[in-house]
C-alpha cells in the first residue's frame, strides 16, 4: 500500500492514522508483517524514531505485536471482540493498580454491564452453551464436595472465571461480552483474594443459582443472582 505524507497532521499522527486504516480495512491481513521501520520512514518522509513511536501506540492498542530478532518485526494482530477484551483488560488493570478508581465506581459499572448480560444469556444461550454450563457447574459441585475443599481454591476460582466468561458469551452480544469479560477478569481476582471462606462459598452458591436460571431461561432470576453477588462485593468492600 503506498503511503503519503499529510502536512496537516503531526508526523506521528499521520503514520498512526494511515497504518491503523490499513489494518482495519484489511489492506494488511492478520498475521502479516508490516514494512520495516526504515521502509516506513522513507514512505512517510519522517524519522525512524517517529515511526517507532507510532508503532508503539498501535501495539498498545492491540493492533500489532512487536517480535524481536532477525525474523521479527511488527505483525498485525486479530482485530475483533477478543482483542478488544485484551485491550480493555490491560488498560483497566493499569488504572486499578494506580488506585484512581473506587470500588463503588467499579461495582456500579459491573452492575450496568453484568445484570443485562445475565438477562440476555438466559434469553439467548445456545444448546451447546447449556451443555458447557452444565459441565462447568457439575465440575464445580464435584470439587466443592471433596474433603476439606477450600472455596478459595485457585482451581475453583478458574472454574468460576470460565463460567462468567461463558455467561458473557451467552449474552449473544460480542461487544457487551468483551466489556464483561474484561471487567470480571481484572476485578474478580482482587475481590476473591481476601474473601472469607464462608463468603466465597456463598458466592459460588449464587453462581449455581445464576447458571440454573440461565439454563432454564429465567432472565429475572439470572439478573437477581448477579445483583446479589454484586451486593456481596459491595458489602465486602465496605
Amino acid at each position: 500500500m503506498p503511503f503519503s505524507p499529510e502536512p496537516v497532521r503531526r508526523p506521528r499522527e499521520q503514520v498512526e492514522k494511515q497504518l491503523r486504516d490499513a489494518i482495519v480495512s484489511s489492506t494488511f491481513k492478520r498475521g502479516e508483517r508490516l514494512p520495516s521501520e526504515a521502509e516506513l520512514s522513507r514512505e512517510f518522509q519522517v524519522s525512524r524514531s517517529t515511526v517507532r513511536e507510532a508503532l508503539r501506540v498501535l501495539a498498545s492498542e492491540g493492533l500489532i505485536s512487536k517480535v524481536p530478532g532477525a525474523g521479527g518485526g511488527s505483525f498485525v494482530q486479530n482485530v475483533d471482540h477478543e482483542s478488544l477484551t485484551n485491550l480493555i483488560s490491560g488498560s483497566l488493570e493499569t488504572i486499578l493498580k494506580f488506585g484512581s478508581l473506587t470500588m463503588d465506581e467499579i461495582n456500579d459499572v459491573r452492575r450496568m454491564l453484568e445484570v443485562p448480560a445475565a438477562r440476555l444469556a438466559a434469553q439467548n444461550r445456545t444448546e451447546e452453551q447449556v451443555a458447557e454450563f452444565t459441565r462447568l457447574i457439575d465440575r464445580q459441585n464435584e470439587m466443592m464436595s471433596g474433603p476439606s475443599r477450600d472455596a478459595r481454591d485457585p482451581e475453583l476460582f478458574e472454574l468460576g472465571q470460565s463460567i462468567y466468561t461463558l455467561v458473557a458469551e451467552a449474552s449473544g452480544n460480542r461487544l457487551l461480552a468483551s466489556f464483561v469479560s474484561a471487567m470480571g477478569g481484572v476485578t474478580i481476582p482482587v475481590y476473591m483474594r481476601d474473601l472469607p471462606a464462608e463468603d466465597a462459598a456463598a458466592a459460588r452458591d449464587l453462581t449455581g443459582v445464576l447458571v440454573d436460571a440461565i439454563i432454564r431461561g429465567d432472565a429475572d432470576k439470572a439478573a437477581a443472582a448477579v445483583t446479589s453477588q454484586l451486593d456481596m462485593v459491595r458489602h465486602h468492600a465496605l
